[in-house]
């Protein structure tokens, strides 16, 4: 017989009492969805509707998929509305700030994988390419980030002189530029690799250096660092 609402489950299987017992780590992706949207309409509980809401996720790969949907398709689903929306929204958000935030304590931006980790949560799941400058002074620490394009990463459509006024704004001796590619792959592009040597040169004249340009894919990067282009 199916259990549509959890006060029709056992005790040990209500998301709430399972986690009392074995700690949230102990639960699956709807439970725990569950746990954060807390009811769900008549006739349905709050285990359902997570379980639709995982549905819309699956051709994103799992829980990943909070980051795509909009809030339409959210709204879509029987028992949510605005406020359910905006807190499966905010749980992804948490989950990028938690994530740079252990990153920072760990000096994030002096190695190529620090970096690449500081970023990766938030622009990994972006659906058009995004490239972004961060801005570092003499220990490595960041001063800035900024979202220099959105789009193509192409050199006709991205200013030196706007990157380096920046630069020069918050007093930078050293910069990583990063973008995305939104199929998964990290393998630069011809293009790429034409616009991190325009900026690498524009900064030798400067004194900012480029430290890096790292190309997120889908839980993974390339440092043109590594790869001795820079």
């Amino acid at each position: 017989m199916t259990r549509n609402t959890i006060s029709e489950l056992p005790v040990s299987e209500r998301p709430y009492e399972k986690c009392q017992a074995l700690g949230p780590d102990g639960l699956t992706d709807a439970e725990l969805l569950a746990v954060i949207l807390r009811t769900g309409t008549r006739g349905q509980g709050a285990l359902e509707t997570a379980r639709q809401v995982l549905e819309l996720c699956a051709p994103y790969g799992g829980l990943s998929g909070l980051y795509h949907l909009s809030d339409g398709e959210l709204r879509r689903i029987s028992g949510i509305g605005t406020v359910k929306s905006i807190q499966l929204s905010c749980i992804g958000e948490l989950t990028k700030r938690i994530s740079r935030s252990r990153t920072i304590k760990e000096q994030a931006f002096l190695t190529p994988e620090g970096a690449a980790a500081y970023f990766m949560e938030e622009m990994r799941h972006k659906e058009k390419e995004e490239l972004r400058a961060a801005f570092l002074d003499t220990k490595g620490n960041l001063l800035k980030e900024t979202v220099l394009s959105v789009g193509t990463v192409n050199e006709a459509l991205i200013s030196p002189r706007e990157i380096f006024v920046d630069a020069l704004r918050y007093q930078a001796v050293g910069m990583i530029l990063l973008h995305n590619h939104p199929s998964g792959d990290p393998e630069p592009s011809e293009e790429d690799v034409l616009v991190t040597k325009r900026i690498t040169e524009a900064g030798r004249l400067l004194g900012i250096t480029l430290l890096d340009h790292i190309v997120i894919g889908d839980n993974c990067y390339i440092s043109l660092k590594e790869r001795g282009i820079i």
